[in-house]
């Protein structure tokens, strides 16, 4: 199935009931046409990182089902998969045949073997300087050291987790690999490949190794000249700067508009529409729309967007206002992995308040690209508390499992009806035709009007809000589609 124009859930294989059949059921049970494609967040088996540390990406992991599950959803709704690019498992083929054979093993150069690649640099390197360059996320050197069979020990580069050993990109067997594994995805029903941490695949010696040019562009077209004969999209994933997205996006790439969460939180915080009209006027319609994933809300993507004193404000309006949402579930006694995302469900963030989450919704709605709605968003879900403290893991307290019966009783709630009402409508209306337009006023500075029309100009949805009183109306071709009394009737 190719992509469509229409809301995209994000969702875990066993976070909707406990499969990928639990999964397909509360789809066409439960949600209806408020939903047209499905990203399933890593369902391989793994070795941590809930998944993204795939071990073989050639099965699914038994506890979620098959490949006929994953099919069979591919057959009613567009797919993305997840690739993670940058690494892979200790648990793969590649790294234990690497570490029983060492270098008569076919994968010798499938990982970045740390001293070789400093040798080629020189004498005595990496000095202190080299590793202090580096874009990292721990506090020391990206290394994990691996002991061969044959007793003897070197590093690899590894840049996130224990179980998260880094590919070379760029030698000849990463590449066969990348290639084979692509292809078996689309085989598999994939529309859209996911390029998880794509940006620390490249490593160059002299650069912070993070979405080095130009190299990264050159990455990118490897797995452009794959899929695209295989009519299939990629989204490069990137928690940075909204500049970067944008050059992406200007090399006819889908992006994620991760500059949305924050901006529609400061939005809401304070009752000004200022930053987020600016911010919708200079977005891209080949993107994709997200106020929550199953990381955090990120921080440093809304910078120059909103200034370093509005996103302050944001930020410590969100421990304020948000419900159970503290400074220490995003620190590392929790696990966190990004010091520039807050923990906390985008409904807890927003203080369980069903006004002010219905609005944020309708801002992603009216904003350019597709939407994609995370599975704990979709229910306007709590922050997970139990999970949190029982993991240790600050993320999970947006990560709640989900019973069959928890989803009949959650979409029974006014605000998960009206969402779903909200979607379902977006899905359907020409209006938010990517080739058509958008126009975008501020008449006070606590209201906006954001107006889109298709690209002959013969459909028009228009939306007035007022963000200090979280109201909104909206209103296609002259007839009102929903307001914000329709909350208040339910």
């Amino acid at each position: 199935m190719e992509i469509q124009n229409k809301a995209m859930l994000i969702t875990y294989a066993d976070s909707l009931g406990k499969n990928l059949k639990d999964v397909h059921q509360v789809l066409k049970e439960d949600i209806g046409d408020a939903i047209g494609g499905v990203h399933l967040l890593p369902f391989f088996p793994s070795t941590g990182d809930r998944g993204f540390a795939p071990a073989d990406y050639t099965r699914v992991d038994a506890a979620f089902g098959d490949w006929k599950d994953v099919e069979a959803l591919g057959e009613e709704y567009y797919l993305m998969f997840d690739f993670m690019i940058n690494h892979i498992s200790r648990e793969s083929v590649m790294y234990q045949d690497f570490k029983k054979n060492h270098d008569d093993s076919k994968y010798k150069d499938f990982f970045i073997r740390w001293e070789k690649f400093w040798a080629k640099a020189g004498e005595n390197r990496p000095t202190q300087a080299d590793v202090d360059l580096i874009y990292k996320r721990k506090d020391k050197a990206p290394t994990q050291e691996i002991t061969f069979d044959d007793g003897t020990t070197e590093n690899l580069w590894n840049t996130f987790g224990e179980e998260q050993i880094d590919i070379d990109v760029n030698s000849a067997i990463a590449k066969e690999f990348i290639k084979t594994t692509l292809e078996d995805m689309v085989k598999h029903g994939a529309n859209l490949i996911r390029l998880d941490a794509f940006a620390y695949a490249v490593k160059k010696v002299g650069t912070n190794d993070f979405f080095v040019e130009p190299e990264i562009w050159d990455t990118l077209n490897e797995v452009r000249e794959i899929l695209t004969p295989l009519k299939a999209e990629i989204l490069p994933e990137i928690h940075e700067h909204y500049s970067i997205p944008k050059k992406i996006n200007d090399h006819g790439y889908f992006t994620y508009d991760f500059a949305l969460p924050m901006t529609t939180l400061y939005t809401l915080y304070s009752g000004k529409t200022n930053q987020l009209a600016k911010w919708l006027k200079m977005s891209p319609m080949k993107q994709f729309t997200t106020l929550d994933t199953h990381d955090g809300i990120g921080v440093v993507d809304a910078r120059d967007i909103l200034t370093d004193d509005e996103i302050d404000y944001a930020s410590e309006q969100l421990y304020k206002v948000g419900a159970n949402v503290k400074k220490t579930y995003s620190s590392a006694s929790y696990n966190n992995l990004d010091i520039y995302q807050i923990n906390s469900t985008y409904y807890s963030a927003l203080g369980n308040d069903d006004a002010a989450y219905l609005l944020s919704r309708v801002f992603q709605v009216f904003a350019p690209g597709i939407p994609q709605i995370y599975y704990v968003g979709l229910l306007a879900g709590e922050n997970d508390i139990a999970l949190l403290e029982s993991t240790k893991e600050g993320r999970n307290i947006n990560r709640h499992y989900y019973t069959r019966e928890e989803v009949k009783s959650e979409v029974k709630r006014p605000v998960v009806a009206n969402l779903l009402k909200l979607l379902s409508w977006r899905n359907e209306s020409p209006a938010f035709d990517l080739a058509g337009s958008i126009t975008v006023d501020t008449p006070t500075d606590t209201t906006i009007v954001v107006t889109r029309q298709d690209e002959n100009g013969q459909n028009k949805a228009v939306l007035t809000a007022d963000a200090a009183n979280k109201t909104f109306e909206i209103v296609e071709n002259g007839q009102t589609v929903m307001s914000s009394d329709d909350l208040t009737q339910n």
